[in-house]
């Protein structure tokens, strides 16, 4: 118990590589990498069919021992370890993704995890949290991807400039999201000036992007406000704008 309840740390995911799956979504993504499943009697009894298929050791709990080695106040009753889905930069960009989201700094765990979930959702072909952002394998971002994290290359780590210069050598043009960008987002796509290969930098909840992810990008675009609301939060702006893609490279 204690040695599952350490990897909310993240120098401990590190250490072990691994990192913990929890829930059934979760469990079911994660299911032919599982390293470990542990049970109470709910989980046992909803949910047999997954862990009948488990490819690794089942250890039933009680419902009080899983609630310790969760992080969630109520849990669902399953709970495994799994390796960490570690992939980098040049590995997530071979074959030429049409479609990135890039985030700069974000530190909120639900946010970066809804963003993995809407980048999924859009199709894009990768996640890119550069230094600084939060750790995509923590309990909160891990839940808030609702399996998302399986589903597509999630990269952790490196620089922006890095990042910039990868993204651009692969062939994509890169958009900064900014309430005083250059272009209006609606423009470009009624030019169809979004239909090619993009990255899309978002940034801080607070700050927004830097100074530096702003002169690193191809052109700054701005989300137009059609009503009285001072801005959109990170999610929601990460679903206009890959979607504004996603549409355009369809057509």
């Amino acid at each position: 118990m204690q040695a599952v309840r350490r990897l909310t740390r993240r120098s401990a995911r590190v250490a072990e590589r691994r990192f913990v799956v929890e829930g059934p979504q979760a469990v079911r993504e994660a299911l032919p990498d599982l390293l470990e499943l542990f049970v109470d009697p709910d989980g046992a009894a909803r949910y047999a069919d997954l862990v009948a298929a488990a490819p690794c050791p089942v250890t039933p709990v009680s419902r009080d021992v899983l609630a310790a080695m969760a992080e969630t106040v109520t849990p669902q009753g399953l709970l495994g370890t799994a390796p960490l889905l570690d992939v980098d930069l040049a590995t997530a960009l071979t074959g030429g993704p049409r479609l990135v989201a890039v985030l700069e700094a974000v530190g909120d765990p639900g946010n970066a995890g809804t963003v993995i979930r809407t980048a999924d959702a859009a199709g894009a072909g990768a996640v890119v949290l550069t230094d600084g952002s939060t750790d995509p394998h923590g309990g909160k971002c891990v839940r808030a991807t609702a399996g998302s994290l399986w589903h597509l290359p999630v990269v952790h780590g490196p620089s922006l400039e890095d990042a910039v210069t990868a993204l651009r050598a692969t062939g994509l043009t890169v958009l900064a999201t900014t309430g005083e960008g250059e272009h209006d987002l609606d423009d470009l796509q009624d030019r169809g000036e979004l239909a090619g290969p993009t990255a899309w930098l978002l940034g801080n909840e607070a700050a927004g992007l830097s100074a530096t992810a702003l002169a690193l990008a191809d052109r700054t675009v701005r989300i137009p406000l059609h009503g009285r609301a001072e801005s959109l939060n990170l999610a929601t702006a990460a679903a206009v704008c890959l979607y504004a893609s996603a549409r355009a490279q369809r057509s």
